[in-house]
Parts: structure tokens; C-alpha cells; sequence
């Protein structure tokens, strides 16, 4: 029947077209005759182009060539191209079948990178990979594909500059603006009807970030109907992997149903004991009300708990290895991961779809999800540091007081064992229970549990053939509670819920009204309090569309608040723990237009531009949530102004895009919490460092070229050459408890202002601010494919430390610098350190098949092929705070407290086995 219908196009390829220049169609799936929606039509070598309706109908009118070829492009399908002579008729082309395309491989991106969920609890915390996946530029895909795994960041963002949504409800947290990637984690199947917008570029459902946006529809009537079954194996995060997803489309009683599920299981990934036990339930119920709406059910579930891995200094990567994880140690022959990260938010949304004419589009959307997030860790406050890669317990330690004995010791029990000492926790408890004292440790998680409503109606107003209006209105309710709870006692009786750090008894209490309190397994201890966010937004954007420009204009208008309720009045900030703070409001805007000039329909040029702020997080409002309701001083929305240009070629054989970019950010704030050696000479204290007015500026260039050298090969490369550097000298100052520590440190009701600190042209450490990608694609006509790539990075840096290159750094105790003082010295202790260039190789593959009419695809990628180690993050310990400090560690030849690091994992596979019915 293929054959057949093929046979027919190829005959029937010139068509005659005259007068008004309209041609018009309706598309279909060959297998069940139901239309597809969101085809792609376009006239080849020209911007005319038209995106099928949900009845698969498309139009394009105002041709103006007289011989035009039509392609037909749908994910997962062959495209059709038929030759088309113009004439004066309108042209319906009625019925045209488009046929699943088993050569393509449809799993590639959203198994390998959403589900590979980069960690988020170190510097790789942006999945930019899952903002990008979608993208059809050769240059993004890129980045997804193959750059991601060096978490390289696009022009320098993180990944929060990126919308992510879902029905046009957007995920992004208001705690600190990143989309939680693991709330639809393995849920692949669901997800594939995707829309990106790159960039500052217009979308129908948001006014975006500079990062552009992808929003995910989960509509029943819009999912492949049919079964799916999916088998996957790893060894990066997760082990094995079963999917099944079911999808009945449409119904006779205008019904359609979805459901899918998910099981993913490891017990150690890449890195040693990093555990990974996910699963994901999945529905989508849609009712059609009448020709005109319909109501869409969807609700996702999925729980996932993950042990995480630790940075480590050089030197403890040197004898253990980049797999090295310090979080575990064996109990009971097992090994048991004291980091563990579990996310349990269930998402329900009630989407409203109603097409008010033809040309009139309202849907309506209700949102909430509620849930927790957890992250365990060990408490010691009757005990010592349980890590086993405590710089009290490396050979370096040793060696500082040359003790050649003990640092020979401290190498041996390192490499010999080198883990937690859980055995030596449950001692110590189970001793202190036979002498009726408290827990000396105890494992307990940091809690996060929200509860978020969102409801929004979104319009689409198509005013004419060449204008499309399009607007949101939208309404956001947080109510976040944060704690800590004990999860298990480890053998002991219970806990005291103090900090053992205060210098006097009230100020050890975590809460005065509740002093000395023992804490057992399930209860809350260390903090408690609330943060409440309210936000109204709303955004209008107009589109135009003309035969040799395109252009476009949008703004938002935004309104935020945020505030904190403590629960607990803390012994070191008696006055300002308990009760509800000021509540901080912040009123935003954004304005962002856009030009697409077409020279020929081979030739385009793309002009972007924005200028809009931003309501800092709840994360930088407040400069010490957990224990206090002080405000970041002089806190202030932060300010973006970001421009790009673009050419693009388009030819049969050559397909090519450069954008040249440039973002200029200020007003930024940032805070980090520590422990800092050397803070007003040679003190000690656990400080929140707030870095305030800070700017930053990011600038380059981006390349991809995609040649389809024969019909089977195609050549393909990317580039990306940027500059990411602080754009002046912030403001710092560090807060901590009022007690006799940090009076003689030098605060002030333990607050202490730096001034300015000294990073104008450091560079941030966003990733590799340069990278190279070249490589090829061999399809061949019997359904299976290979491909290769050789990846290059470089001009990666380390995160430097803001209170080394402030006065702290060079002023004694005394408030005068210090006498050994010498400028060359420190500018050469101060140098940011650039990592190594590193080139990684990648393959991929796989196989297609049709047997009695079910699709059965096999593939397989390998990831560093060469097995390459580089570093590819890290950051400066805070510990050596002053000159002479810095300067004495650095003399050393393994530093106590050198750089930490986090390395790139080595070689990795994944294979995939997916069965279609």
C-alpha cells in the first residue's frame, strides 16, 4: 500500500496553481487515518511555513514563485517533498498520508538526557541538556547532545534563564528559579510534544528568558495512540530501566486516554554508591465537550530518591580515584550513602481548551502541586566529623606539621578504606544509650515541602493573515515549609536539638522555647519556618508576518512578593527568628522585540533584543532563612539587557546558522554559607557570605553547519566561542551570630561589610566558555544508523572565592595590613585557575525494524569512548580567608585546603530496546 501511495505522488508532483496562490491540505497518518497535528509545512528555500491544526488541516497563501517545492516534516515520520508549478488556481491537495519513519530514532534525546538527570546538588546543577533537547537548531541540538555532559552552559546561563512548562503552566521553582527536572523524570514517552523557542524569541504560551522556553503538552488526543514498551541499560545514573505507555487517541465517545509508568533502578551509577530507585506513573484524560472545547486531566507522580556523589580536593582524587565518592560507607555489607536526594511532588492540572472561532484560541489552566524534597546527611554535635576525607584525616594535615609518621598512616587507612565509619557511629551511640546520654550522631534530611497553585488563561488571536495577538494572565501561590527531621536514630536514644558553636546556653538553642530538647525519629529539630511567595504576571505579544520581514514585540509586567515565617526562636538571633518578616514586594518588567528580514528564501537574518528584570528568589532574598528574618541589604531586582544577531543559509545541501550575542546582567545577588578561617586576622567563624550588585557579562559567538554530503551522510559541526567574566567589583558583606567569636572577628551584631570585593574581569565559572564539536551521520536505507563525534573544550575556570580578593584578604586583626605584605605574591596566589583542554569522543547507533507492522528500535551510545578524565568544575574553599593563611597553604605541597572539584564521568553506555504496537 506504501508502495502504492508513494507511486501515486511521484506522478502526480507538478501541480498547477493559479490566481490567488493557496495551497491547502489536510495530513494524516497512513497506519489509522488520524490527522496529525503540528506537522511542519513549508515551502523549501523561502520562510513560508504553516504548523498543521488538530484536524491536520494546514494553509499557505501568498506564494509568490512560480515553481515551489512543499516539504512536509513530523517528527518520527518520512518527509514528503512534491514540486508544485504556480498557476491562478487555489490548490487543495486533499488527503496526504505521511508514514512513520523507522530509521529516525525517536528515544535518543528524552532518554539520555532528561532521565540521565544531571546532578543537581553540585555546579552541574542546570540541565540545560532538557531545556534543548527539543530544539531543531543544529547548534542546540548540539550543545544537548554533545556538550552537555562537560556541563557546558549556552552563552553562560544557567539553566533558571530557561522556562520550562507544561500545558503553559510554568515548572520554573520560585525558590530559585530552575525547572525540578526529576517531578517528570521517566516519563519519556508522555513528553515528546514539545514546542522550544530559542532565545528571546516569541512563544504563544510565555514571555520567556533568555534562554528561550519549552513547553510540553500532555493532551490525551495529541499522544501517539498505541502500546510502547521500552527496556533501558546504563551505567551513568540509573542501571536498568521498564517503560510502558499506552494511548487510545480520540475515541467514538470522544473520550481519550493515556497512561504510562516507569521503573528505574541502580545500585551505584558512575560514581561509587550513588544509588538511584525512581518510579513515574503517569495519566491524561481528555474529554471533547464539542467541536469547539474539550477538558484534559493530567497527573503525574514521580518519587525518586538518588545518593549523591561529593567534590573532592586534588588530593584526595589522586588516591582514590575520579569515581571516589566520600558520602557512603559499608553497613552490614552494604554500601550505605549518607547523601540522599528524594523528590516526591505530585503535579495535577486541569486544562480548558476552547476555540472560540477559527481564529481564537482560549485555554484556561489550573495547577497545583505539593510534595517534598529531602536531602539526608549526618549530625554530629556530640561527635567528630564522620568523613572520611575530613582534612584532619589526609595526609596533608600531617605533612603541614611535618609528621611524616602520621601522614604515612593517614595514606594507608585512606586507600585502605577511605569511607564513612558507620560501625563507629552506632558504637558511639549505642555506648552514650548505656550511659544515658544523647546521640553523639544522628541522620537526618533538610526538608522542603511545598504546596503551589497556579491557575493562568492564555489567548491566541489570529487578527488577520499577517497578525497574531497573543497574551497571559497569570496567578502563583507558594507555601513552602523548611525543616530539618530526624529520619533515624542510628542506634541511639534520641538527640539534643542544639548548636554545639553558641558561646553561651541560649544561644546554643535552635529554639528558646524549646531548650535542651531531645528529638527522636520523625521529628522536626535545628529549624523550622516558612516561606510564603505570591506572584501575578501577565504578558501581551504581537507577531507579524510579511513576505520579505518578519517581526515582533512583546511585554510583561510582573508582581512579586515574598516573606518568612519562623517557627523557631533561634538563640542567636533572639530578636529577629521567631515570626513572620517584612514582606518583600517587587514589581518587574520586560520588554523584547525581534526582526526576521528575508534577503532571499536561502538568505535570513535574525535580530533579537530585550531589556527586563527580575524579582530576586526566595534563595537571595533572605540572606539566612533557616535560622532568621534578616533581608539581603539594599536587595534590589536585577536588571538584563541582551541582544543577538543571526545569519542563516538554507540550501539543499548546506544548512547553516552564526549568531553573534551579548548579555549584560547587574544588580545580581548571591549567597554561599561556609566555614572561614582568617576572617579579621586569624578568627574562625560559620558565615553567610552576601554578594550584592553584581554584574556580569557574557558575549560571543555560536556556530552550526549541518552538509548532506549523499543522501546517507551527512557532516555536521558546532562551535561556541564566549566570554563570561564579572562586570565590576559587587558589594560583600558577611553575617553570623552575635557572640563573643565574632566580636573579636570584628562584627557588629554579627554583621560585618567588606566593601567592595575585587572580581571585575575575573571569569565565572559557568562550564567550558569554548566548544568545538565535529563529527558525521550515516543512515542507511535498510534502517540502521551510526554516527560520531569528536568534541573539544576549553577555557574552563575555577569559582573563585569573593572574601579572598576582598580587604579581608590583606588586613590583620588590628585593622592594618599585614607586615609581610608583598603585592606580587598575592596577585600570584590570587590567579583563577583554568583547567586543562580536553577533547571527548561519542558514538551512537541502532537498528530498526518492522515486524507485522510493529516498530522495534535498538540503539546504543557510548559517551567519552577514550575514557578522558577532566575536571569540569569546582570552586575555592573559603577556609583560607587571608593573605598569610593562603599563603602558607599554597607553600605546602598537597594543600589542606586546596581547590574541591568535581570531574566528568569517563566512559559510559546506554543501550535501548523500544517495541511499538
Amino acid at each position: 500500500m506504501k508502495k502504492i501511495v508513494m507511486a501515486t505522488l511521484l506522478l502526480t508532483t507538478i501541480f498547477v496553481v493559479n490566481g490567488q496562490n493557496i495551497i491547502k491540505g489536510v495530513v494524516l497518518d497512513n497506519n489509522s487515518d488520524k490527522p496529525l497535528k503540528g506537522v511542519f509545512v513549508s515551502i523549501k528555500s523561502t520562510n513560508n511555513k504553516e504548523i498543521t491544526d488538530v484536524n491536520g488541516y494546514f494553509q499557505i497563501k501568498n506564494l509568490s514563485n512560480t515553481n515551489i517545492v512543499l516539504e512536509i516534516q513530523f517528527d518520527g515520520y518520512e518527509t514528503q517533498n512534491i514540486a508544485i508549478e504556480l498557476s491562478d488556481k487555489t490548490l487543495d491537495l486533499g488527503i496526504i498520508y505521511l508514514f512513520k519513519d523507522i530509521s529516525i530514532n525517536q528515544d535518543l534525546s528524552l532518554i539520555t538526557l532528561t532521565d540521565d538527570e544531571l546532578n543537581d546538588d553540585v555546579n552541574s546543577a542546570d540541565n540545560i541538556a532538557g531545556l534543548l533537547q527539543s530544539s531543531r537548531d543544529i547548534f542546540l541540538r548540539t550543545a544537548a547532545f554533545e556538550f552537555s555532559s562537560s556541563f557546558f552552559k549556552v552563552k553562560g546561563l544557567d539553566s533558571g534563564n530557561g522556562k520550562v512548562l507544561i500545558n503553559g503552566i510554568e515548572m520554573n521553582k520560585i525558590y530559585d528559579g530552575r525547572a525540578q527536572w526529576g517531578n517528570w523524570g521517566g516519563l519519556n514517552d508522555v513528553l515528546r510534544n514539545q514546542e522550544f523557542r530559542n532565545g528571546l524569541s516569541p512563544s504563544d504560551v510565555t514571555f520567556g528568558g533568555l534562554l528561550g522556553s519549552t513547553n510540553m503538552e500532555t493532551r490525551a488526543s495529541e499522544q501517539r495512540p498505541g502500546v510502547r514498551v521500552t527496556y533501558s541499560s546504563s551505567n551513568r545514573s540509573y542501571q536498568h530501566r521498564i517503560m510502558a505507555t499506552y494511548s487510545s487517541g480520540m475515541l467514538k465517545n470522544n473520550w481519550a486516554f493515556t497512561f504510562s509508568g516507569s521503573r528505574r533502578v541502580g545500585k551505584e551509577g558512575f560514581n561509587d554508591a550513588t544509588s538511584y530507585n525512581a518510579y513515574s506513573f503517569f495519566t491524561s484524560i481528555e474529554k471533547k465537550l464539542s467541536d469547539k472545547s474539550s477538558i484534559n486531566f493530567t497527573g503525574i507522580f514521580t518519587p525518586n530518591r538518588r545518593g549523591k556523589s561529593s567534590p573532592n580536593t586534588q588530593e584526595v582524587y589522586d588516591l582514590k580515584g575520579i569515581k571516589y565518592n566520600d558520602y557512603w560507607g559499608f553497613l552490614n555489607g552494604e554500601k550505605k550513602n549518607s547523601r540522599i536526594k528524594e523528590v516526591s511532588e505530585p503535579i495535577l492540572m486541569l486544562n480548558h481548551y476552547w476555540n472560540l472561532s477559527k481564529k481564537t484560541i482560549l485555554n484556561t489552566n489550573v495547577a497545583y502541586q505539593f510534595g517534598k524534597i529531602g536531602n539526608s546527611r549526618i549530625d554530629y554535635n556530640g561527635g567528630s566529623n564522620p568523613s572520611a576525607a575530613y582534612y584532619q584525616k589526609l595526609p596533608s594535615y600531617f605533612l603541614k606539621y611535618n609528621d611524616f609518621e602520621g601522614a604515612y598512616e593517614a595514606e594507608n587507612n585512606f586507600n585502605t578504606d577511605g569511607q564513612i565509619d558507620w560501625n563507629a557511629i552506632f558504637d558511639a551511640n549505642i555506648t552514650n544509650k548505656n550511659q544515658d546520654l544523647e546521640n553523639a550522631y544522628v541522620l537526618y534530611e533538610d526538608r522542603n515541602d511545598d504546596k503551589q497553585l497556579t491557575v493562568n488563561t492564555i489567548l491566541n488571536k489570529e487578527i488577520n493573515d499577517h497578525i497574531v495577538i497573543n497574551g497571559k494572565i497569570e496567578y502563583k501561590q507558594l507555601r513552602s515549609k523548611n525543616f530539618a527531621e530526624v529520619i533515624d536514630l542510628l542506634g541511639g536514644v534520641g538527640y539534643l536539638d542544639i548548636d554545639p558553636f553558641g558561646a553561651t546556653e541560649d544561644e546554643k538553642q535552635n529554639d528558646l522555647l524549646n531548650p535542651n530538647r531531645i528529638v527522636g525519629k520523625g521529628d522536626q529539630f535545628k529549624y523550622n519556618f516558612n516561606l510564603n511567595s505570591d506572584i501575578i504576571s501577565g504578558f501581551v505579544q504581537s507577531q507579524f508576518r510579511y513576505k520579505k520581514v518578519d517581526f515582533y514585540a512583546a511585554l510583561n509586567v510582573i508582581n512579586t512578593s515574598h516573606q518568612r515565617e519562623g517557627l523557631y526562636q533561634n538563640g542567636g538571633f533572639v530578636n529577629n527568628s521567631l515570626g513572620e518578616s517584612e514582606k518583600q514586594k517587587f514589581t518587574t518588567y520586560g520588554v523584547k522585540f525581534g526582526v526576521t528580514y528575508k534577503i532571499t528564501g536561502r538568505h535570513l537574518i535574525d535580530f533579537n533584543s530585550g531589556y527586563f528584570t527580575n524579582a530576586p528568589t526566595t534563595r537571595n532574598t533572605f540572606s539566612n532563612s533557616r535560622e532568621n528574618n534578616n533581608v539581603v541589604l539594599g536587595l534590589q531586582n536585577e536588571k538584563t539587557l541582551s541582544t543577538d544577531i543571526s545569519y542563516v543559509f538554507r540550501s539543499p545541501i548546506i544548512t547553516s546558522k552564526i549568531t553573534a550575542y551579548y548579555t549584560s546582567i547587574k544588580d545580581a545577588t548571591e549567597i554561599s554559607f561556609y566555614f572561614a578561617d582568617g576572617v579579621g586576622g586569624d578568627n574562625t567563624a560559620f558565615v553567610q557570605e552576601i554578594l550584592s550588585k553584581i554584574n556580569k557579562t557574557h558575549l560571543g559567538l555560536e556556530l552550526g553547519i549541518e552538509a548532506q554530503i549523499t543522501p546517507t551522510l551527512k557532516l555536521k559541526g558546532a562551535a561556541s566561542i564566549g566570554q563570561f567574566t564579572y562586570g565590576n567589583n559587587p558589594n560583600l558583606y558577611l553575617t553570623t551570630e552575635a557572640d563573643t567569636e565574632s566580636l573579636v572577628a570584628g562584627f557588629v551584631d554579627g554583621f560585618k561589610d567588606f566593601g567592595t570585593t575585587n572580581l571585575k574581569n575575573y571569569k565565572l565559572a559557568s562550564g567550558p566558555q569554548n566548544a568545538y564539536s565535529v563529527g558525521f551521520e550515516y543512515r542507511d536505507p535498510d534502517y540502521w544508523w551510526f554516527g560520531a563525534t569528536l568534541n573539544f573544550f576549553a577555557n574552563t575556570f575555577i569559582d573563585v572565592s569573593p572574601l579572598n580578593r576582598s580587604q579581608n584578604f590583606y588586613t590583620d586583626d588590628d585593622g592594618l595590613p599585614f607586615l609581610e605584605y608583598d603585592t606580587d605574591i598575592a596577585k600570584e596566589l590570587l590567579v583563577q585557575e583554568k583547567f586543562n583542554n580536553y577533547s571527548v569522543v561519542n558514538l551512537v547507533g541502532g537498528k530498526s525494524f518492522i515486524v507485522n507492522k510493529h516498530y522495534i528500535s535498538v540503539f546504543a551510545t557510548v559517551n567519552n569512548l577514550l575514557n578522558k578524565e577532566y575536571k569540569s568544575g569546582g570552586f575555592e574553599q573559603g577556609r583560607n580567608a587571608n593573605y598569610r593563611q593562603l599563603l602558607e597553604d599554597k607553600s605546602l605541597d598537597k594543600p589542606v585546603f586546596g581547590n574541591k572539584y568535581w570531574y566528568g564521568r569517563g566512559a559510559t553506555y546506554f543501550l535501548n530496546v523500544s517495541i511499538s504496537l
